[in-house]
């Protein structure tokens, strides 16, 4: 059994992590996951949610949203649509965002039909990049 774990996370355009780790906890679909070294091997769908890994003692976070995971005994593999670490996210646009969903899902000021599945998912991305943003300040 391997003693630590390889962690890799890219979206399309870039390599975020490729580093070694200790755990990592992934939001998948229908729930947040631990992967410690030796877990047994899965493919799942990745959800919108930090994702932390540790090494040593150092806890790191990041902000995703959409994709996929692989677990293999030694190493998780993350293809993400989006992915940003703390200094990454800019606050102001992230408030702005979120701002923007919850008045869309609460009606006001909105002329046309609301697309709620949009909205509500608008808004999960927002708090995430909120959360993960002080993480890092």
């Amino acid at each position: 059994m391997a003693e630590r774990l390889t962690l890799e996370l890219a979206t399309p355009t870039r390599l975020v992590v490729a580093e070694t780790a200790d755990e990592v906890v992934v939001p998948g679909i229908e729930g947040y996951f631990g992967v410690l070294p030796g877990h047994a091997a899965f493919l799942t769908t990745l959800g919108t949610g930090e994702v932390m890994y540790r090494a040593g003692r150092d806890e790191h976070y990041l902000a995703v949203s959409g994709g996929f995971a692989e677990v293999r005994n030694d190493k998780v593999i993350i293809l993400a649509d989006t992915a940003e670490r703390p200094e990454e996210i800019d606050r102001g646009r992230a408030e702005r965002a979120r701002e923007r969903a919850e008045r869309r899902l609460s009606g006001r000021g909105v002329e046309e039909a609301v697309d709620y599945a949009r909205a509500t998912a608008a808004l999960a991305r927002a708090m995430i990049r909120l959360q993960t943003a002080t993480r890092g300040r």
